[in-house]
């Protein structure tokens, strides 16, 4: 009996020891893909046994990562599809950088995501339709970057879930307009567009 009790205890450890690996793995791919010239990102070393004594990355009591804080850091580069791999992540603040290139449609399996801080960087192309799927977010930023095209659907309904409070989508290159009504029983949520568009 002691024993099937030690190979479920090895086995459980093996399995957290895996997924820990595997955050450090996505955050790994994204360190090579940014250029890093203020060395932001030195401690993030794929050695080691989780992401949770790097810089910048904060981890809950299962060493899990939940938050990733790297605004202002001069990096530049783009966004990887394995941060989507996250699945824990409450918090992704990557403003104020020079990331240039798509959002990942990844991103969308980041269903804890509390606020994503993607404004003041050079993103282009379209807003994911994926980002729909993040029904628990409050806060979406991704004013001040290069943005086209129109804000999905999907991603306009996470107004009637009750969690947005601010979506900030100005100085972009958007098109079209939010017709945003406040009724009762909806969620009052900032909606910012640029009024040109």
């Amino acid at each position: 009996m002691r024993f099937i009790a030690l190979v479920f205890l090895v086995g459980a450890l093996a399995i957290i020891a895996v997924e820990c690996n595997s955050e450090g793995d996505a955050l790994n791919a994204f360190k090579t893909n940014v250029a890093d010239p203020n060395n932001v990102l030195q401690s993030w070393d794929p050695t080691l046994v989780n992401p949770c004594t790097w810089l910048h990355v904060t981890c809950n009591s299962q060493n899990s990562v939940v938050r990733v804080d790297l605004g202002n850091a001069s990096l530049s580069g783009s966004l990887v599809p394995q941060f989507g791999m996250l699945n824990n992540l409450q918090y992704l603040q990557i403003q104020s950088n020079s990331i240039s290139g798509a959002i990942p449609s990844e991103l969308g399996n980041l269903t804890k995501l509390v606020s994503l801080g993607l404004e003041n960087n050079k993103l282009s192309g379209l807003i994911p339709s994926s980002l729909g799927n993040l029904k628990s977010l409050r806060w979406m930023r991704l004013d001040s970057n290069k943005l086209s095209g129109e804000i999905p659907i999907s991603v306009l309904k996470l107004v009637l879930w009750g969690n947005l409070q601010l979506m900030n989508v100005s100085d972009n290159k958007l098109a079209g307009t939010v017709r945003h009504t406040n009724k009762t029983g909806f969620a009052i949520t900032t909606i910012v567009q640029d009024f040109k568009a």
